[in-house]
């Protein structure tokens, strides 16, 4: 399974079904029978008792029953296949074990039970972006960046980093932004198998390892981790989600060229949902040509 030993099991789920290669399957169906196996990180769900904090086996048992008396396919591989992405979906399932059995299979000769296995693992598009603008033990903001960017390279459950370049911005926020530092920023998308609170998690850790602390909203910061995006609104698999410990899409994010000039700078093809639309972040640059950004000297 994945890096946790949180597992949630779900097995015996049974359920008629007209998958087969044969005509007689087809026509007259059998029972199919599914066992799933979830990695979740169950930490959250432990201590607050809440159910939004886990995965609700109710409903992915009835998930696994509408695949399995949904469309038929001729391999019972493809069932386990379709039942995985379904649960994958979810965005606390990290991995996924998905058994399938079919003890009706016209195998020819006496036989206890047919079994398919399959086992895949979350992989979902993210941006993260990322701030500073105090020093920290001599190390100046851009140096602090560059040294996140390290830890987000190393961070297991992250793949594919690929990170802007370093750009200047005034500070942004309420009354305490004034008479602070310039800001270094930079945006990172990658891929991820982490569930989201997860991923926060981790972002929240490098912050700490840098000396970042939480007592002021909008105060100064060795460094600003934020996950800006979960997942590709282009495809309608974006996670939203009004969780005040884990709002997403950032809700800020499209006001704020700060993370718009390097998101576009490492992806020309970005697109950031506003509300109920799907919105390139190129088209949205326009809008906010008040805000200054200008590239890090001396960074290449």
């Amino acid at each position: 399974m994945a890096h946790r030993a949180d597992v949630i099991r779900l097995t015996g789920v049974r359920a008629r079904g007209f998958h087969g290669v044969f005509a007689h399957e087809r026509r007259d169906g059998q029972d199919f029978v599914v066992d799933v196996a979830m990695s979740v990180d169950l930490s959250r769900a432990g201590a607050s008792d809440d159910l939004r904090h886990t995965v609700h086996y109710g409903e992915v048992a009835a998930d696994v029953v509408a695949v399995v008396e949904g469309e038929p396919y001729d391999l019972v591989e493809s069932v386990a296949e379709r039942i995985a992405a379904v649960v994958l979906a979810r965005p606390l399932v990290e991995t996924v074990e998905v058994t399938v059995h079919k003890p009706q299979a016209p195998v020819g000769v006496p036989f206890g039970d047919v079994e398919v296995v399959v086992r895949r693992t979350k992989d979902v598009p993210v941006v993260i972006a990322l701030g500073a603008n105090l020093e920290r033990d001599g190390e100046a903001p851009g140096g602090t960046l560059r040294q996140a960017v390290r830890h987000l390279h190393r961070t297991r459950g992250l793949r594919a980093v690929r990170v802007s370049r370093l750009y200047v911005t005034a500070p942004v926020g309420g009354d305490l932004v004034e008479g602070q530092p310039d800001y270094v920023n930079a945006v990172a998308v990658a891929r991820t198998s982490l569930a989201p609170a997860s991923l926060l998690a981790r972002l929240h850790r490098i912050e700490a390892d840098h000396g970042r602390t939480r007592e002021v909203r909008w105060g100064a910061r060795t460094l600003d981790l934020d996950l800006v995006q979960y997942g590709d609104p282009r495809h309608d698999n974006d996670l939203r989600s009004t969780d005040p410990e884990l709002l997403l899409p950032h809700p800020r994010a499209h006001e704020r060229a700060f993370v718009l000039v390097p998101w576009l700078d490492v992806d020309p093809e970005a697109t950031l949902r506003t509300g109920d639309d799907v919105t390139a972040v190129a088209d949205l640059i326009p809008l906010l040509q008040d805000q200054a950004v200008h590239e890090l000297e001396g960074q290449r």
